[in-house]
Formats: C-alpha cells, structure tokens, sequence
C-alpha cells in the first residue's frame, strides 16, 4: 500500500512507525505545516491510507472525508483531548491505552480501528511515550494497517455505553491544574505533576523572584528542608524540599515576559545550576558516586553495579545529549569500572535514549558557542578512545532506547552492541551540518564496510534494530519490553563472562586493535575528523551554528524537509 505519515513533528513515535512499516508498503512522509501543502502532497502522493502517528493539529475536512485518515491517539478506547498523557500521570493511573482511530468532524471520536493498553510506570512523560506507549501504539499501528489492507474489517463506532470504554473528554492540562503548593503537597504529588510535565511544557515556579518552568523530577531518599527551598545541587540539577521530603529537578526554562526587554537569559531548556547561576552560591554541593547512586533512591546521571564478573555502568542524560561536564563525568565512571575485577563491563541507560551526542542547548547558551562546541567534541573523543583501547575486559553497548549522531558512534567503540527491537537510530551528523567525529571513520566502516558507512551518513533517514541487525551496525536486537530486554542482557552478559574462549577472545582483540593501530593510529582517525569539525564549528557560512539555534528554540520548517519526502 501508499501509506503517507502526517505528524507534527518527525518525533521519535514518527520515526519509529516509519522504520516499522518501510520495509511492507511505500511510505511517505508529511509534516503538518498548512493545509494547503498538505492537500497538495496529497494529491501527489496519491495515498491507499493516511496515518497520522503524532498530530497536534485537525486534518482538514476535505481530505479525512476524501481519503482514510487513521490518527493515533495515546489514550484508551473513549480518552479525548490534547493532554491524554499528562492527566492519566497526574491523577495516578497505573494502565493507560493507545487507541488508532478514523478522523471525522469531532476530534478524537471516531470509528476504532485498533486499541492496546500499556503499564504506566514511575517516570516521566517523554520517557513513557518513547517506551511503553511507543510499543502499544505500534503494535495498535501494525494491526489497524493489517484490518485496513485486509478490507473485510468494519471499524467500531465509540460508544460510552459500552463497559470496555472508559475514556472521557478532559480539557487542555494548562498550569491551572499543574501548579505546585511546596507547603502542602506531598513528594509523591510534586513527583506526579512534574513528571506529568517534564519535557513539555514543564511547570511554571517562582525562584529567586523569577519565574521558570521546571522540567524533571526524582526522588531523593535522604535530605531534608524547609519546603519549597533550594537544599542542594548535583551535577548540574537542584534539589528542593516537599512536606514530607525532596525531589531532584533536573533542568529548567525562564519564562518569557511578554513585552518585558530581552535579558540575554536563554529561554530554553538547560540544566538548572546553569540557569540560576550566582544565586545558588549558598547552596551546597553534594555528590554522590555512581556506586553509591545504584544501592539508593537518589537522583544520579550515573550507576554502578555488579554481577559476579560482570559490571554494569549506568548513564542517563536528559534528552540523551551529553555537555563536556557529563563527558568527562561518565569517562571519569569508566575508567574506575575499567579498575574493578571484572570480565565484562556493560554500558547503557536503564531505560530510555543512549545518547544522541552533543549538548546543543548548553552549546547554544554558552557565551562562545564555537568554542564550547570544540570541547564538548573533544570530550566525546576522549570518552570514546578510552572505550576503543580497552582491551582487557569485553565492552557491551546495551541500547534500550533511541540514539543518534555522536551517540551511535558511542555505541560502537564497544565489542558487541545489543538493542531493543523497539529502538530506532540515526547514525549521521548530516542534518546539523557536521562532518561527525567520535572515530565513525574508523568504526563504522569496519562494521558496515566503507559503501554502508558513506550512505548512512548521508542519508538522514532512521533504521529501526532489524534492519541495523542486518547491516552489522548491531549484533543482536532483542523483541520485548526494557524489562524483558534486561533478562536476557544480563543472562547473556554472564554467559559472556563465564565462556571458556573469553581468554581467547580477548587476547584476539588486543591483537586486532594493536594490528588496526600499525596499519593507521587512533589518533589519525581523530585528527582527520576533528579538522573537519573545526571547520563546522569556526569557518564563516557553515551551517552548523543555524541548525543548531534552529533545533534548540524549536523552528518550525517552513516546508517538508526534502529528505522526509522520498
């Protein structure tokens, strides 16, 4: 079938259907701009279906009464309107739905196609959408295009009269409902509505006499304060006291004054030690190590812990972009694990992205962004090479959610990377005008080989894990939930470590790596790369500086990107 895909945005939720169905129809891609252009690439394309994975604005009435427009809603069978997720978090439900339904004149209330239901876990918004609503809403996808393609299916008119309908019509989540009172509500409270919120649109606070949205938010199982204060920072995020105890929030966003005269103050999200500046001088520091951070309810960037002679090295950054500071920080981790006993070391997130390379937000902010674009690249490096060159122990990269750019190539330093079937990456730079550093030129090739590697990071469109599978830029994708994907991983990990051949394996790896050293040194590969970069990054009339603003403020493309259109 012609399956066309209108989204707001070319989403994580977007990207994932796309690699889902690629391979069994001929899919296109619109992104909601106008409805002028959207009839018109209509009429070009000239679809069997039109699917709408992620849509924040109405399709038009001519085109849902002319063509079939299924639209993906994240909410169960009767949930409508825009903040399906945010309320089913907020008012602390622990099971929540995707629900594939037919466009027609009232929003949300169409015939039903498909519908799945997904556990709610403790975390936040973006995090569940990228995990447990993402996995419904492609199994709710696939099934609704398969009873479309079949044609024999009627789908089912919404009726609230039915027991299986539970869901209703609820209004916009505005700050009305999100406000937080430090005085009276408990941690576990604050907890709901800031994950309710975290990544978009937070929730708007008074610190210091000024207002900012608050994005994130975890528990603190030790400290202690008066509530609604400041009563620590780490790494970047602070800690404030509730009644009964305190949470971590991450980042922070001022808000904009309408009217009032631009301050210089980037209105973007950033971590929050970095967005209040001087005014936490009195606050104190208080670290935690990541050994520590795995046996407590703490908020940590980082986690070690383990099993028998394996080790596990946790990281988790928001968004997935890593500044120089969390670079340093998780080499830092790396090395002291690369100290301890162990056979096998596995690196990855717990549950969501593993990396997507650089920060651009704190890149944009900072007062010279060339420059703090060079470090931050130097940083990924160094972090990189440390992974390349360790040759006594086996290195796993355990991929449970998305990566990108830079952070693919993170990967990839490992000697085996595993993933989630669920997972989707983007192994270019191409789209905010960057050669690519992080070794690619060394590891990519010798995965894909050098035709594989120029055409990924040239073309800018997403591999799901299978297909990675099958290009060898994965060794093994794993079906299931993170939880099911964890089992395996670390019944496979021990298998690893207790292999008669492991001595035999990394004796072999010590030899190739010193035979790929003979044959062009490590720090050619860097040097070739990082010339390139500091083109990007300091010749006038390079891209990289407007795509860059362009991502971290949120433009809007005028038009479809070229690159979506096929």
């Amino acid at each position: 079938m012609r399956i066309l895909l209108v989204a707001s945005a070319f989403n994580s939720l977007t990207q994932r259907v796309h690699t889902e169905l690629h391979d069994r129809h001929q899919i296109g891609v619109e992104l909601a701009l106008g409805d002028d252009s959207l009839r018109a690439r209509v009429a070009d394309f000239r679809p069997d279906l039109i699917l709408c994975p992620m849509l924040t604005a109405a399709i038009p009435d001519d085109v849902w009464r002319e063509h079939p427009v299924l639209i993906v809603h994240p909410g169960p069978m009767g949930d409508r309107g825009p903040s399906s997720l945010d309320w089913a978090i907020s008012e602390g439900f622990t099971e929540w739905g995707v629900t594939v339904l037919q466009a027609v004149a009232e929003m949300d209330a169409g015939p039903i196609w498909a519908t799945e239901t997904f556990p709610i876990r403790p975390c936040g918004k973006s995090e569940l959408y990228r995990n447990e609503v993402a996995d419904a809403a492609v199994r709710a996808v696939l099934l609704a295009v398969e009873r479309f393609a079949g044609g024999a299916y009627t789908p089912e008119p919404l009726d609230y009269d039915r027991p299986d309908v539970r869901g209703q019509l609820r209004p916009y989540h505005s700050q009305e409902f999100r406000r937080i009172d430090w005085s009276t509500d408990t941690t576990e409270t604050v907890l709901r509505k800031l994950r309710a919120a975290d990544s978009q649109p937070g929730i708007v606070d008074t610190l210091f006499d000024r207002e900012y949205f608050l994005h994130g938010g975890h528990f603190e199982d030790q400290l202690r304060g008066v509530p609604g204060a400041i009563i620590a920072t780490r790494d970047g995020a602070i800690c404030r006291a509730t009644v009964d105890g305190a949470v971590w929030i991450p980042q922070l966003r001022p808000r904009k004054v309408p009217g009032a005269v631009a301050t210089g103050t980037a209105a973007f999200k950033r971590p929050a030690a970095d967005v209040l500046g001087t005014a936490l001088a009195d606050v104190v520091e208080v670290p935690v190590t990541p050994a520590e951070a795995a046996a407590r309810n703490t908020w940590s960037e980082l986690r070690y812990r383990e099993h028998g002679s394996v080790g596990y090295l946790e990281f988790a950054f928001s968004g997935g972009a890593m500044d120089t500071r969390q670079c340093r920080r998780l080499l830092n981790a790396y090395r002291q694990a690369c100290r301890r006993p162990i056979d096998v070391l596995v690196l990855g997130p717990a549950r969501d992205f593993f990396s997507n390379g650089i920060h651009l937000n704190v890149i944009e902010a900072a007062a010279d962004p060339a420059q703090e674009s060079w470090h931050n690249i130097t940083a990924m490096d160094d972090l990189v090479e440390a992974i390349l060159t360790t040759t006594d122990k086996l290195v796993i990269s355990a991929i449970t959610g998305n990566a990108a750019a830079g952070g693919v190539m993170l990967s990839l330093a490992a000697d085996e990377v595993w993933c989630r079937e669920a997972v989707v990456l983007n192994p270019h730079y191409r789209l905010m005008g960057l050669y690519g550093s992080e070794y690619w030129t060394y590891s990519l090739p010798r995965r894909v080989g050098a035709v594989e590697a120029e055409r990924l990071t040239r073309t800018t469109l997403p591999v799901g894990a299978r297909e990675a599978v099958a290009l060898g830029l994965v060794d093994r994708a794993i079906p299931g939930s993170v939880e099911e994907f964890w089992d395996w991983a670390r019944e496979a990990a021990a298998a690893l470590a207790a292999a008669p051949e492991l001595a035999e394996r990394l004796l072999a790896k010590k030899q190739r790596r010193s035979a790929d050293e003979a044959v062009k040194p490590l720090a050619a590969y860097r040097e070739e790369e990082l010339t390139q970069m500091h083109r990007n990054f300091y010749a006038p009339n390079e891209p990289y500086h407007e795509a860059r603003r362009d991502f971290v403020r949120n433009t809007k493309p005028i038009v479809t990107p070229a690159y979506l259109l096929g």
